[in-house]
Protein backbone atom coordinates (compact mmCIF):
# COMPACT_ATOMS: atom_id res chain seq x y z
CA UNK A 1 0.00 0.00 0.00
CA UNK A 2 2.61 2.37 0.72
CA UNK A 3 5.07 1.52 -2.06
CA UNK A 4 1.88 2.31 -4.40
CA UNK A 5 1.26 5.64 -2.61
CA UNK A 6 4.78 6.31 -3.43
CA UNK A 7 4.73 5.21 -6.98
CA UNK A 8 1.19 7.81 -7.21
CA UNK A 9 2.95 10.66 -5.74
CA UNK A 10 5.95 10.22 -8.04
CA UNK A 11 4.05 9.87 -10.55
CA UNK A 12 2.11 12.62 -10.18
CA UNK A 13 5.62 14.72 -9.51
CA UNK A 14 6.39 13.76 -12.53
CA UNK A 15 3.30 15.07 -14.22
CA UNK A 16 2.96 18.27 -12.57
CA UNK A 17 7.01 18.75 -13.67
CA UNK A 18 5.86 17.36 -17.04
CA UNK A 19 2.75 19.97 -16.97
CA UNK A 20 5.08 23.40 -16.08
CA UNK A 21 7.58 22.48 -18.67
CA UNK A 22 5.08 22.01 -21.36
CA UNK A 23 3.49 25.15 -19.99
CA UNK A 24 6.87 27.08 -20.11
CA UNK A 25 7.31 26.07 -23.60
CA UNK A 26 4.05 27.11 -24.76
CA UNK A 27 4.34 30.25 -23.23
CA UNK A 28 8.48 30.49 -24.81
CA UNK A 29 7.10 29.58 -27.87
CA UNK A 30 4.42 32.36 -28.15
CA UNK A 31 6.25 35.14 -26.65
CA UNK A 32 9.29 33.94 -29.68
CA UNK A 33 6.49 34.09 -32.14
CA UNK A 34 5.63 37.93 -30.81
CA UNK A 35 9.23 38.62 -31.23
CA UNK A 36 9.93 37.62 -34.24
CA UNK A 37 6.95 39.56 -35.36
CA UNK A 38 7.41 42.46 -33.88
CA UNK A 39 10.82 42.32 -35.32
CA UNK A 40 9.45 41.80 -39.16
CA UNK A 41 6.79 44.68 -38.71
CA UNK A 42 9.64 46.83 -37.26
CA UNK A 43 12.18 46.00 -40.28
CA UNK A 44 8.63 46.20 -42.33
CA UNK A 45 8.46 49.97 -40.66
CA UNK A 46 11.90 51.25 -40.62
CA UNK A 47 12.15 50.27 -44.58
CA UNK A 48 8.80 52.59 -45.49
CA UNK A 49 9.97 55.29 -43.48
CA UNK A 50 13.38 54.95 -45.35
CA UNK A 51 11.69 54.69 -48.98
CA UNK A 52 9.13 57.62 -47.64
CA UNK A 53 12.18 60.04 -46.73
CA UNK A 54 14.16 59.25 -49.89
CA UNK A 55 11.29 59.57 -52.05
CA UNK A 56 11.37 63.23 -50.62
CA UNK A 57 14.88 63.81 -51.39
CA UNK A 58 14.13 62.81 -54.81
CA UNK A 59 11.18 64.83 -55.49
CA UNK A 60 13.20 67.91 -53.70
CA UNK A 61 16.16 67.07 -55.83
CA UNK A 62 14.40 67.12 -59.28
CA UNK A 63 12.24 70.01 -58.43
CA UNK A 64 15.68 72.46 -57.36
CA UNK A 65 16.64 71.35 -61.22
CA UNK A 66 13.19 73.10 -62.17
CA UNK A 67 14.06 76.18 -60.22
CA UNK A 68 14.24 79.28 -62.05
CA UNK A 69 14.91 83.05 -60.85
CA UNK A 70 13.14 85.31 -62.51
CA UNK A 71 14.91 88.47 -61.56
CA UNK A 72 17.05 87.78 -58.58
CA UNK A 73 19.57 85.03 -58.09
CA UNK A 74 19.96 84.64 -54.49
CA UNK A 75 20.25 81.51 -53.72
CA UNK A 76 18.34 78.35 -54.48
CA UNK A 77 16.02 79.45 -51.80
CA UNK A 78 15.10 82.08 -53.81
CA UNK A 79 14.39 80.02 -56.96
CA UNK A 80 10.77 79.66 -57.79
CA UNK A 81 9.02 76.28 -59.67
CA UNK A 82 7.46 77.53 -63.09
CA UNK A 83 3.43 76.58 -63.28
CA UNK A 84 2.21 76.39 -66.58
CA UNK A 85 -1.11 77.61 -67.42
CA UNK A 86 -2.42 79.44 -64.19
CA UNK A 87 -5.92 80.21 -63.94
CA UNK A 88 -5.74 82.97 -61.28
CA UNK A 89 -3.82 85.83 -62.40
CA UNK A 90 -2.61 89.29 -60.61
CA UNK A 91 -3.40 92.62 -62.30
CA UNK A 92 -0.08 93.34 -63.49
CA UNK A 93 -1.68 97.54 -64.12
CA UNK A 94 -1.64 98.05 -59.98
CA UNK A 95 1.01 98.99 -58.10
CA UNK A 96 2.32 96.24 -55.28
CA UNK A 97 3.88 97.96 -52.45
CA UNK A 98 5.77 95.06 -50.52
CA UNK A 99 6.44 95.34 -46.84
CA UNK A 100 9.17 92.90 -45.59
CA UNK A 101 9.67 92.27 -41.55
CA UNK A 102 13.32 90.77 -41.37
CA UNK A 103 14.63 89.44 -37.84
CA UNK A 104 15.27 86.23 -36.52
CA UNK A 105 18.71 84.70 -35.04
CA UNK A 106 21.76 84.90 -36.85
CA UNK A 107 24.17 81.78 -35.72
CA UNK A 108 27.49 81.43 -36.59
CA UNK A 109 27.33 78.42 -38.46
CA UNK A 110 25.39 80.14 -41.08
CA UNK A 111 27.27 83.35 -41.39
CA UNK A 112 29.00 81.98 -44.84
CA UNK A 113 25.72 81.63 -46.60
CA UNK A 114 23.02 83.67 -47.91
CA UNK A 115 20.40 85.02 -45.34
CA UNK A 116 17.28 83.10 -45.75
CA UNK A 117 15.51 86.12 -45.00
CA UNK A 118 16.86 88.33 -47.69
CA UNK A 119 16.49 84.74 -50.14
CA UNK A 120 13.03 84.52 -49.35
CA UNK A 121 12.59 88.62 -50.24
CA UNK A 122 13.91 87.69 -53.93
CA UNK A 123 12.16 84.75 -53.84
CA UNK A 124 8.86 87.24 -53.27
CA UNK A 125 9.77 89.84 -55.64
CA UNK A 126 10.65 86.50 -58.31
CA UNK A 127 6.98 85.31 -57.69
CA UNK A 128 5.42 88.12 -58.69
CA UNK A 129 7.50 89.18 -61.61
CA UNK A 130 7.28 85.41 -62.87
CA UNK A 131 3.43 86.21 -62.22
CA UNK A 132 3.36 88.94 -64.83
CA UNK A 133 3.99 91.81 -62.70
CA UNK A 134 6.49 94.35 -64.40
CA UNK A 135 9.50 95.38 -61.82
CA UNK A 136 8.95 98.59 -62.24
CA UNK A 137 5.58 98.15 -60.41
CA UNK A 138 7.20 96.10 -57.92
CA UNK A 139 8.43 98.57 -54.38
CA UNK A 140 10.09 96.72 -51.74
CA UNK A 141 10.68 97.99 -48.13
CA UNK A 142 12.78 96.06 -45.98
CA UNK A 143 12.22 96.38 -42.12
CA UNK A 144 15.21 94.76 -40.17
CA UNK A 145 15.49 93.79 -36.68
CA UNK A 146 17.38 91.17 -34.61
CA UNK A 147 20.47 88.98 -35.57
CA UNK A 148 19.53 89.13 -39.30
CA UNK A 149 21.03 92.86 -39.01
CA UNK A 150 24.17 90.84 -39.25
CA UNK A 151 23.71 90.19 -43.19
CA UNK A 152 23.45 94.27 -43.96
CA UNK A 153 27.08 94.95 -42.30
CA UNK A 154 30.32 96.13 -44.43
CA UNK A 155 32.35 93.44 -45.27
CA UNK A 156 34.52 95.16 -42.94
CA UNK A 157 32.78 94.54 -39.59
CA UNK A 158 31.54 91.34 -41.00
CA UNK A 159 35.20 89.88 -41.50
CA UNK A 160 36.31 90.72 -38.24
CA UNK A 161 33.31 89.53 -36.48
CA UNK A 162 32.26 86.32 -38.54
CA UNK A 163 36.13 85.63 -40.02
CA UNK A 164 34.48 86.03 -43.42
CA UNK A 165 33.14 88.21 -46.28
CA UNK A 166 29.83 89.00 -45.97
CA UNK A 167 27.91 86.58 -48.73
CA UNK A 168 24.83 88.78 -48.52
CA UNK A 169 26.69 91.70 -50.36
CA UNK A 170 25.84 90.79 -53.75
CA UNK A 171 21.62 90.47 -53.62
CA UNK A 172 21.88 92.98 -51.31
CA UNK A 173 22.79 95.46 -54.52
CA UNK A 174 20.97 93.52 -56.44
CA UNK A 175 17.76 94.19 -54.23
CA UNK A 176 18.83 97.66 -54.19
CA UNK A 177 19.48 98.17 -57.94
CA UNK A 178 15.29 97.25 -57.96
CA UNK A 179 14.91 100.21 -55.67
CA UNK A 180 14.36 98.53 -52.83
CA UNK A 181 14.17 100.22 -49.24
CA UNK A 182 16.59 99.02 -46.55
CA UNK A 183 15.20 100.00 -42.92
CA UNK A 184 17.22 99.05 -39.65
CA UNK A 185 15.22 98.96 -36.11
CA UNK A 186 16.98 101.22 -33.55
CA UNK A 187 16.23 99.43 -31.11
CA UNK A 188 17.40 96.08 -32.16
CA UNK A 189 20.88 98.01 -33.21
CA UNK A 190 20.89 99.31 -29.58
CA UNK A 191 20.42 95.63 -28.12
CA UNK A 192 23.22 94.00 -30.70
CA UNK A 193 25.44 97.63 -29.56
CA UNK A 194 25.72 97.87 -33.65
CA UNK A 195 26.35 101.25 -34.63
CA UNK A 196 25.65 103.12 -37.78
CA UNK A 197 29.12 102.81 -39.01
CA UNK A 198 28.70 98.99 -38.72
CA UNK A 199 25.61 99.06 -41.35
CA UNK A 200 25.98 99.75 -45.09
CA UNK A 201 25.16 103.62 -46.28
CA UNK A 202 22.09 101.93 -48.24
CA UNK A 203 20.83 100.71 -44.98
CA UNK A 204 18.09 104.30 -42.87
CA UNK A 205 17.37 103.77 -39.69
CA UNK A 206 13.93 104.01 -37.46
CA UNK A 207 13.58 104.64 -34.10
CA UNK A 208 11.70 101.55 -33.93
CA UNK A 209 10.26 98.87 -36.39
CA UNK A 210 7.19 99.54 -35.31
CA UNK A 211 6.06 102.68 -36.68
CA UNK A 212 7.53 101.43 -40.01
CA UNK A 213 4.94 98.93 -39.74
CA UNK A 214 2.03 101.30 -38.93
CA UNK A 215 3.25 104.20 -41.29
CA UNK A 216 3.95 101.74 -44.36
CA UNK A 217 0.43 99.74 -43.47
CA UNK A 218 -1.41 103.03 -43.89
CA UNK A 219 0.32 103.43 -47.35
CA UNK A 220 -1.00 100.45 -48.48
CA UNK A 221 2.41 98.65 -47.70
CA UNK A 222 1.24 94.67 -47.56
CA UNK A 223 3.40 93.00 -44.61
CA UNK A 224 5.58 90.34 -44.89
Amino acid sequence: MKTAKLILLATLLNFFSYSQSAKLDSTLRVLNFQRDSTLKKSAHADSVKVEKEYAVKIRKAKLKESLVYPVIDGGENSGIIPVKNPTEIPDPQLEYKLLFDIGGSFPDSLSKEISSSLAEVARIINLHVASGIPVKKIVPVIIARGGVLNALTTNEYYKEHFKSDNPNTKLINDLAALGTKFIACGQAMAYMDLNREALLPIVKITLTAQTVFSSYQLQGYVRY
